[in-house]
């Protein structure tokens, strides 16, 4: 649900000075009647950053964290919880170093609003709504470019000042399906080479939007290419552009056949993710034969892409972890017996085995030949059969825990316990009606008597 300022809290703010809705919101309220859920974002005028902040804490929570930037943010409780507001006053900014990491801002409550309006990233951001007429403040023409669909940069300098912006319009185009206007894609192109210059986690940002919130990124993903912003941005997957994967198996290049299964995926970063690298690998394992091509190995190579490439943009590791497992077992078989199945799972992951399904059938849809994943709806149906008879998947389901053993055998914790446990899993995923505590208490024995009897046989050899 969108929240904004309690009316009480505007009023206030116009008793003194002005008040304007700013951002993505303005843009959202004429681009489509079903805009997603935000807060709003507003800019005041006419009244000063400590009077401002007095006036705010009548009415919640102030945090002055962005001052030197002429930002409030402020709390403030509403019907449906607590939000947090970013309340600004008018500023002028100019970059003092690269990658937008230096400025030099001045913020003055006597700045109009038009002029605060044009030193943001794109003409259909620079718009706002005045609370007190209900009027539209659109000094650079945004609206035109609203309903024209396009992407239009605020000025020359709007790249150099911030190379991120750059990939936004690319996001921002994917996104609601707009053109860049052709000096705005020019400009991108000669600037493309700035990227580097931006901060990984803001990079991984801007990805994370076009993966997720457009409906077909592979629009975004194209302009990168087109741009050069791609190969500074993902340079693996710049290398799948023009292989060619002969055979019959495939109607497109490595590169294409990646974009159409992100699109195939549902809008979940951790699958669009899986989709993005699961073929990554396949330039460097390509092989011709006499029949076509093969790419041995690609899965593997893959997910070590994937590590690698994930940490350089700052996911974090859990992330990262579970999308490389996606890439890893991508090219799993669906003719697998019962205890194939409850194995693959294991290694997989009860989070994750579902997603590992919806990429095979993602990555058939983008091959391009028609093909049909009616094993993939066999197997899923399996796997739910598996989970509800409780079939043990991990070593939580065991019937006997790390506790349990060493109480038994009256060990410390220690590489034993795990050894006896990993042991105890393997049985049950061949006989799952094995996992009852008697049963493991048995098979823990045997094993650790046999260890035992091991390492005492070793013990005597030193001592001879």
């Amino acid at each position: 649900m969108m929240c904004t300022l309690s009316q009480e809290t505007i009023d206030e703010i116009l008793r003194c000075g002005r008040i304007y809705e700013v951002g993505g919101v303005v843009r959202d309220r004429f681009l489509t009647q079903d805009a997603p859920a935000k807060d709003r974002d507003y800019l005041v005028t006419g009244i000063h950053y400590d009077e401002l902040t007095a006036i705010l804490r009548q009415f919640g929570k102030v945090d002055l964290v962005g001052k030197s930037f002429g930002v409030i943010k402020f709390t403030q409780r509403r019907t449906n919880g607590y939000h947090t507001f970013d309340i600004s006053l008018p500023r002028r900014e100019h970059s003092t170093g690269v990658g937008h990491k230096d400025f030099a801002v001045t913020y003055d409550p006597s700045i109009p609003v038009e002029m605060d309006l044009t030193r943001r990233d794109f003409t259909i951001n620079a718009m706002a709504w005045a609370l007190d007429s209900n009027r539209l403040v659109d000094p650079l023409n945004g609206m035109t470019d609203l309903k024209h669909r396009q992407i239009r940069m605020t000025s020359e300098e709007s790249f150099t000042e911030d190379p991120l912006r750059m990939l936004r319009a690319i996001q921002f185009a994917a996104r609601f399906e707009f053109e860049i206007e052709p000096e705005t894609f020019a400009a991108i192109t000669r600037h493309a080479t700035l990227v580097a210059t931006v901060s990984a986690e803001r990079i991984a940002e801007e990805l994370n939007k076009l993966l997720t919130l457009a409906k077909r990124p592979s629009d975004g993903f194209r302009l990168m290419h087109q741009s050069g912003l791609l190969i500074q941005v993902l340079p693996e997957l710049e290398a799948c552009v023009g292989v060619e994967q002969p055979g019959g198996y495939h109607r497109y290049d490595v590169f294409e056949h990646i974009l159409r299964t992100i699109d195939a995926t549902q809008p979940k970063l951790r699958l669009r993710l899986a989709a993005l690298f699961h073929d990554i690998r396949k330039p460097q394992h390509r092989r011709l034969v006499e029949d076509g091509a093969t790419f041995y190995g690609h899965e593997a190579g893959g997910a070590r892409t994937t590590i690698d490439v994930m940490n350089r943009l700052r996911y974090s590791k859990d992330l990262s972890a579970e999308v490389a497992t996606l890439v890893d077992r991508h090219m799993f078989t669906t003719e697998v017996s019962d205890k194939g199945l409850r194995r693959l799972i294991r290694r997989v992951g009860l989070d994750l085995i579902f997603d590992l399904l919806a990429l095979r059938r993602a990555d058939v849809f983008a091959q391009g030949m028609g093909g049909t994943t009616e094993d993939v709806d066999v197997m899923e149906r399996r796997i739910n059969e598996e989970i509800e008879r409780k079939a043990p998947f991990g070593l939580k389901d065991l019937a006997l825990s790390g506790s349990d053993i060493m109480t038994l055998f009256d060990i410390p914790p220690g590489p034993m316990v795990g050894r006896i446990l990993d042991h105890l899993m393997e049985k049950v995923l061949d006989q799952p009606e094995d996992n009852t505590r008697e049963k493991l208490e048995q098979y823990a024995r045997d094993l650790y008597a046999g260890l035992k009897m091991n390492n005492d046989a070793v013990n005597d050899k030193d001592i001879a």
